[in-house]
């Protein structure tokens, strides 16, 4: 994936941060935690642990399992990041950078948990909850 360090922001640009894309590229995720969490679908692009907030950046964190947390800006709250606990899998919210358009959706995760009152009308990757668990490790 590209080298290029991207510019991102919350809602009330407290917390500005840098990311380099990742290689598992852009997905909707569809589990009940990201829809309560997000208020929909979760869009967001794969930056493996590339993500550097703003000295100073009132984010914070919420465990939403053992394995998984979910990092907002403690003043706006804005839903910046889903990352693994170990930082290793940072999965960044598109709306957080200027350009959302930027990122072509090609994953659909927990597929098998998706609402049946919405669709998205590209074709994707889908995977099941038992294949996103396998994905990240035996965490759920």
């Amino acid at each position: 994936m590209s080298e290029a360090r991207l510019s991102g922001a919350c809602l009330c640009g407290k917390c500005t941060f840098t990311a380099t894309r990742g290689d598992q590229g852009t997905g909707a995720c569809h589990c009940d935690m990201c829809r309560k969490w997000s208020g929909g679908i979760y869009l967001s692009t794969d930056c493996g642990e590339s993500v550097e907030f703003a000295e100073g950046a009132p984010v914070a964190s919420y465990k939403g399992s053992e394995w998984g947390e979910r990092v907002f800006c403690r003043e706006c709250g804005s839903s910046i990041l889903w990352q693994t606990q170990d930082g290793k899998n940072q999965h960044v919210s598109i709306q957080m950078f200027d350009d959302p358009a930027q990122f072509e959706i090609d994953v659909q995760l927990f597929i098998d948990t998706k609402p049946a009152n919405y669709g998205l009308s590209n074709e994707t990757k889908v995977m099941t909850r038992a294949e996103v668990f396998a994905m990240f490790g035996d965490g759920a």
